[in-house]
């Protein structure tokens, strides 16, 4: 395996010592579960502490004085026991991503989404493929984390049967699939777990404040393609010259099919042949300006319609997941419709039990006035200091890729930091979407590069399987320029958006 620059990178370096250092102190956090248990512990005794020194503060829209409540008198012990349930049944991500998961997930089962992956890039010409996978791995996030482990395999085994160095393909893959997470070409599950956090959090300041999936959308579908066109001048310009000529020096099994099958051609057909009926018959029903799918002043914008995205994209998926199923034989009685789903559900189990401590973690934090009193002392601060607008806003974005340096979970990461920014940002008069995106680029860039990530493990093994020298330095130095371009591609992005003042989705706007 001839790769120029890489062997070297095996040594310890500086900078392999920082990663390595990354690593140990990262591993010596607790799983995201317990943190949130130590982190409603510590919401508990700051709660007390900050109640005996009546610290408050002026509510920066009603105009009355917020005092910081106690859990640990009498009134905050019966909301702890009488509210732990409602805490967690209410918690509004857990509803919206459930049910984009049941729709998604029973797809993904089925086998539509590997077969539309395969498909895409597979016939994919040469001049094409790259801009196929960095397509199809960001837009992959619409199958969960499914794409990091399916996109890098397929693209290794394509750049191998077509005599390219398959460790490029890989890596285009992983940073596609993990580096540009956040954006896509569709509503996914990530807008609306996340639009779910950010409304609680929106809620310090207005209790009637809805926030849906769709709030950064026009901004996500830009990124996909700004981000595909990155990755792709990426690859060319650093990547491959780096790996240079591939020389086998692993023990390959050629066990990836990537042919795609008759049943799976006509399976994809008939759930194109759906979509397209689908969507038709959507985009009629929003014709009439009396259609319930309207506002009741006949706008689309807002309108029950994108209000309730999610039911549509979720029914979406169904009548495309069986339509695929049917063609390959996944589905062949209404019986396997409920059984792919709870297949597909397995897999959100370990969601479900870090949504509970989750959420109570958030209405704790809301009910003791802590996040209110947090952000109102912060936004008179960056105010004296004059630390606003831009500066304040790559700041926040910032501190959301160290932590996530350190911390997997995006849904973890938001519910810690949404109590706080989310009404910072709306004290500042940017909206709780504004507040949302910056989180969001800063969350998606260092994924790829962050060893504590789930599926870091999973690029070693694909890459270790054409290369068996292979580790974790071979993995960095191909990854490192995906996320050092990606994070300079989206703040450029994100900075013209805001000097444009152009809208971040459907009725969404960055000031309130």
């Amino acid at each position: 395996m001839v790769m120029s620059g890489v062997k070297g990178t095996e040594k310890k370096t500086f900078f392999y010592r920082i990663l390595d250092g990354v690593e140990r102190a990262g591993n010596k956090l607790p799983h995201p579960f317990t943190l949130f248990i130590l982190l409603c512990a510590a919401v508990i005794a700051i709660s007390f502490i900050a109640a005996r020194m009546e610290l408050s503060v002026q509510h920066p829209t009603s105009g009355e004085e917020v005092i910081v409540k106690s859990l640990m008198s009498a009134e905050g012990i019966r909301y702890m026991i009488l509210n732990m349930v409602k805490n967690f049944s209410d918690f509004a991500p857990l509803g919206l991503v459930l049910t984009m998961m049941l729709g998604v997930g029973m797809a993904e089962e089925a086998g539509l989404m590997t077969a539309f992956m395969k498909k895409f890039m597979v016939g994919a010409s040469d001049r094409m493929l790259l801009i196929s996978i960095f397509l199809v791995g960001i837009c992959g996030n619409i199958a969960s984390d499914a794409a990091a482990v399916i996109v890098p395999s397929i693209a290794g085994a394509i750049f191998y049967a077509t005599k390219r160095n398959p460790l490029v393909g890989i890596a285009a893959g992983y940073a596609a699939a993990c580096a540009g997470f956040s954006a896509n070409l569709l509503i996914a599950g990530t807008d609306a777990l996340l639009a779910g956090i950010t409304e609680e959090a929106a809620k310090i300041i207005d209790p009637n404040i809805t926030v849906n999936p769709t709030v950064n959308y026009y901004f996500m579908v830009a990124s996909t393609l700004i981000l595909t066109f990155a990755g792709v001048w990426v690859t060319n310009k650093y990547v491959i010259p780096l790996a240079g000529d591939y020389i086998s020096k692993g023990t390959i099994k050629e066990d990836q099919n990537l042919e795609i099958t008759k049943a799976e051609k006509t399976g994809l057909r008939k759930a194109g042949i759906v979509t397209l009926v689908y969507w038709g018959l959507m985009i009629i029903s929003l014709i009439p300006k009396n259609s319930p799918l309207r506002s009741d002043n006949g706008t689309i914008i807002p309108s029950p319609f994108i209000s309730g995205i999610v039911p549509f994209i979720f029914l979406w998926f169904v009548i495309a997941g069986i339509a695929y199923g049917k063609a390959v034989g996944a589905i062949r009685s209404e019986a396997d419709i409920p059984r792919l789903m709870a297949n597909a559900m397995k897999g959100m189990a370990g969601y479900i039990v870090l949504v509970f401590v989750i959420a109570q973690f958030v209405n704790y934090f809301n009910w003791t006035n802590l996040g209110m009193v947090i952000s109102v002392t912060l936004t008179k601060a960056l105010s004296a200091l004059n630390f606003t607008g831009l500066p304040m806003i790559i700041g926040v974005l910032i501190i959301s890729t160290i932590i996530n340096i350190f911390i997997g979970s995006g849904s973890a990461k938001w519910a810690l930091l949404a109590p706080v920014f989310v009404p910072m940002f709306m004290m500042l008069d940017y909206s709780p979407s504004f507040a949302q995106l910056a989180y969001r680029i800063g969350d998606s860039t260092t994924n790829a590069i962050t060893p504590l990530f789930p599926y870091f493990p999973i690029l070693l093994g694909f890459m270790k399987k054409y290369d068996d020298s292979a580790g974790v330095g071979t993995a960095m130095s191909y990854i490192l320029p995906y996320t050092l371009v990606f994070g300079a591609v989206w703040i450029l992005q994100l900075i013209i958006w805001f000097l444009l003042a152009l809208p971040l989705g459907p009725g969404s706007s960055i000031f309130m």
